[in-house]
């Protein structure tokens, strides 16, 4: 699937699109965030993450601030042409707490 087929064949329907970040050296989950069809656009021009922020509405780029850039290796969506999954080459930390993952609160069961 080429570029404009992958920004054609995304359900953004409802606005935002789940995305999930995972590290494409060991397949770590690093984060998930929310794109829509401009911050799709925009990571596919210059290979590197853009994510619309809920809460402060508007664009941002994962290390714009922190210089902890992702940087895109391979995009996929699943089966309902609803949800993201970018394996990146991650700087740094991908959390904005400074862990590299946000999934580092454990449950214990």
């Amino acid at each position: 699937m080429n570029r404009n087929e992958l920004l054609e064949s995304v359900d953004f329907s409802k606005g935002l699109v789940p995305t999930i970040i995972v590290d494409v050296e060991n397949d770590e989950v690093l984060m998930l965030a929310y794109m829509n069809k401009e911050s799709l656009r925009k990571t596919l021009e210059t290979k590197t993450t853009w994510f619309w922020s809920r809460s402060r509405n508007e664009y941002w780029n994962k290390g714009a601030t922190s210089g902890h850039f992702q940087y895109v290796k391979n995009i996929s969506v699943d089966c309902d042409n609803d949800t993201l999954l970018i394996k990146v080459q991650q700087v740094g930390a991908a959390c904005h707490t400074g862990n590299r993952t946000c999934f580092f609160k454990t449950v214990d069961l």
